[in-house]
C-alpha cells in the first residue's frame, strides 16, 4: 500500500483547520512532521491536495472529492481498532444540537445511550442551527439535531420532533391583558429575539412573514434564558420553543400570548452528513431518535 493511515490522519487534520500550524497541535506532531507527511502522500501520486494560499491550505477539487472517502475510511479503522482492543468499545460520538435541543431535549437522550451502551463516550457541542450545519458538513461533528430548516445537498436532514413558538411577555405587560393579538399589536411591540441563523429565528421569519420590515427588533440574543430575563423585566416581548418556557408559564413569571392567523409551528431536524461513515455509535443514536419521534 502506497499510503499509511497516519498520512491519510494529517490529511484530515490539515483539511479541518487549513492550516498546517493547528493540525500540528490537533496530532501533538511537529509542524515539518505534518508538512513532510502530507508532502510525501502528494508526492508518492503525484497529485496537489491542496491548493495553497499565503499561509492558508484550501482543498483542491481533487481534495474535497477525496475527503468523505478518507473521513469513512478512518472512521472504519477506528472502530476496527477499537474492536481489537476492546470487543465491545463503541468510541466517541460527537453530537451537535441547537440551543433548544440541545438544552431541554437531548440529556434524556444522552442517558438512554449511555445505558445501552456504558463503554461509549459522548461529547455535546450547543450552537446555532448555521454553526452545527456548517460543523456536520466540515465532519466536526458526527450527527445533530437542529431547529432550523437546512438547504445542503451534502447532509441529509430527516424530520424528528414537532414544535411550536409562542410569544410571550412580563406579566405587567399590555399584551397580558388582551385576549389575542392583532398584526397591528405585532407592529408596536418591542421585539426580543433570537440571532439570525438560529432555527428559532428562522421560524420567527416564517410565522411574521409580511412584517417582518415593520417590526421593532431591540435585541438579538444567543440564549434562551436571556431573552426570557430580559422579558421578565419588561423590556420588550419575545418568541421562543413552548419548552423553553413551559416552566415560566406554571409559575405565571411570563404570560403567553394568542397570535391567531400565524402558524408558529416548526419541525425539529437530525442531521449527518450523506457520505459519513456509520459506526456503531452514530447507528445507535441514529435508533434511539428514531425510538423517540
Amino acid at each position: 500500500m502506497r499510503f499509511s493511515l497516519r498520512q491519510l490522519e494529517v490529511f484530515l487534520a490539515v483539511a479541518q483547520g487549513e492550516s498546517v500550524i493547528r493540525a500540528a497541535k490537533r496530532l501533538a506532531m511537529s509542524q515539518s512532521a505534518v508538512s513532510g507527511s502530507l508532502a510525501d502522500l502528494e508526492r508518492q501520486f503525484d497529485i496537489a491536495l491542496f491548493d495553497r494560499v499565503g499561509k492558508r491550505l484550501h482543498l483542491s477539487e481533487l481534495g474535497r472529492s477525496l475527503r468523505p472517502r478518507v473521513e469513512a475510511l478512518m472512521s472504519q479503522a477506528n472502530e476496527l481498532e477499537g474492536r481489537l482492543s476492546q470487543q465491545n468499545e463503541v468510541g466517541l460520538l460527537r453530537i451537535g444540537a441547537t440551543l433548544t435541543v440541545g438544552n431541554y431535549l437531548t440529556a434524556p437522550l444522552i442517558a438512554e445511550f449511555l445505558r445501552d451502551e456504558p463503554a461509549a463516550r459522548v461529547s455535546l457541542h450547543i450552537e446555532n442551527t448555521a454553526e452545527i450545519a456548517r460543523k456536520v458538513s466540515n465532519f466536526e461533528l458526527d450527527v445533530a439535531l437542529v431547529e432550523g430548516e437546512i438547504h445542503d445537498a451534502a447532509l441529509e436532514v430527516v424530520p424528528w420532533r414537532h414544535d411550536e413558538l409562542v410569544v410571550f411577555c412580563a406579566p405587567d405587560h399590555p399584551f397580558a391583558r388582551r385576549r389575542a393579538l392583532s398584526d397591528a399589536d405585532l407592529v408596536r411591540a418591542r421585539w426580543i429575539v433570537r440571532e439570525p441563523g438560529s432555527g428559532t429565528r428562522q421560524a420567527f421569519d416564517h410565522a411574521l412573514h409580511g412584517l417582518l420590515s415593520e417590526l421593532d427588533i431591540a435585541f438579538e440574543l444567543q440564549e434562551t434564558e436571556a431573552i426570557r430575563s430580559a422579558v421578565k423585566a419588561g423590556l420588550g416581548v419575545g418568541c421562543l420553543s413552548r419548552i423553553a418556557l413551559e416552566d415560566a408559564f406554571e409559575l405565571k413569571t411570563l404570560v403567553p400570548c394568542r397570535v391567531p392567523g400565524r402558524d408558529f409551528h416548526r419541525r425539529f431536524y437530525g442531521v449527518v452528513h450523506r457520505q459519513k461513515y456509520k459506526s456503531r455509535a452514530i447507528r445507535r443514536w441514529l435508533e434511539l431518535c428514531e425510538r423517540s419521534r
